[in-house]
């Protein structure tokens, strides 16, 4: 049998494939039948024969075989005889990170031939309550506030998040994580495509603007997310700008705008490309998307286009 893992969550399908290799591994306590294969330096010939031999103990193999899209020799003999493996008494584990072009012969082979499992990047509601869960198994209590920075700070790069989540309570010891724990410990995961969105729309480039949007769109991120981070962002902009407008230095307006470090320098640069009334009329235009996805009357995603059309 053949089991495909791909994805761009390579946190989650790391994890599972994992857990495949330690459940192989309790069966058949040997070890002598799990073989490990990887990407370019992969032989078809090898693979074969390793399959082909009769396995010691009478035990199920597992062959593991990491990255090998790129190796367009081995696909292409792989494919040859695909129904033999796809009938195998053993077991062949496919595992792929990054993106994969899904009119790759070999990807739609995988899709109709093996038990696959694709792993997307979490949207907004599931990214929460997956911290929800890894801190429960921390039996880590954090106030509402804190948990909504957390997650709005991380966003869905689960590899940071785990060791965010670790460092957080080592830190705290037992005690109720609070706003202050985030904004100490946490470095702001501002997505970088939201700070490009906000310099093409200071710069008129409407058209780069929805460029950036849509390849969240096109990778899962939730469009309620995305407003919400751009919303974030505007916000942080009046900030900075009104203590502009009354000529006070950067070193104060790090102290007084009682923002991350990481933001004000972004925000400082940025605010200078707006007059307080431009960020003013955009925020509540912002405030008004959010009010209408919220009562229906118009789709998240055109929502989000007609804002950025709009300013």
């Amino acid at each position: 049998m053949i089991i495909f893992l791909y994805g761009s969550d390579t946190y989650r399908s790391r994890q599972k494939l994992n857990a495949i290799i330690d459940h192989y591994k309790k069966i058949h306590k040997s070890g002598l039948n799990l073989k490990f294969f990887e990407g370019e330096s992969l032989n078809f010939q090898d693979f074969k024969e390793e399959i082909e031999t009769a396995s010691m103990f009478k035990e199920k193999k597992l062959l593991l075989l990491e990255d090998v899209f790129s190796n367009k020799n081995f696909n292409k003999e792989f494919l040859k005889t695909g129904s033999n493996f796809v009938n195998s008494d053993n077991i062949i584990l496919i595992y792929e990170k990054g993106e994969i072009d899904k009119n790759d012969i070999l990807f739609q082979f995988l899709k109709e031939n093996s038990e696959y499992q694709e792993f997307k990047p979490l949207e907004y509601e599931k990214l929460k309550n997956w911290v929800k869960k890894v801190l429960e198994n921390y039996k880590a209590k954090i106030e509402e506030e804190a948990f909504e920075k957390l997650v709005e700070f991380v966003g869905n790069n689960l590899w940071q998040m785990s060791n965010e989540i670790k460092k957080i309570v080592s830190y705290k010891k037992g005690e109720k994580i609070d706003l202050k724990d985030i904004e100490l410990l946490v470095k702001p995961k501002i997505e970088v495509d939201i700070f490009k969105t906000i310099d093409a729309i200071s710069e008129k480039k409407k058209r780069l603007a929805l460029d950036l949007i849509h390849k969240h769109l096109e990778k899962g991120d939730s469009p309620l997310y995305l407003l919400k981070m751009i919303n974030f962002q505007f916000r942080n902009l009046l900030i900075v700008k009104d203590l502009l407008e009354e000529n006070m230095p950067y070193y104060k307006i790090l102290s007084q705008s009682k923002l991350h470090p990481f933001i004000v320098k972004k925000s400082y640069q940025q605010a200078q490309k707006f007059t307080l009334q431009q960020l003013k009329k955009i925020y509540q235009k912002i405030f008004q998307a959010d009010f209408d996805i919220k009562r229906g009357r118009v789709e998240p995603e055109t929502a989000l286009d007609l804002l950025i059309t709009g300013i």
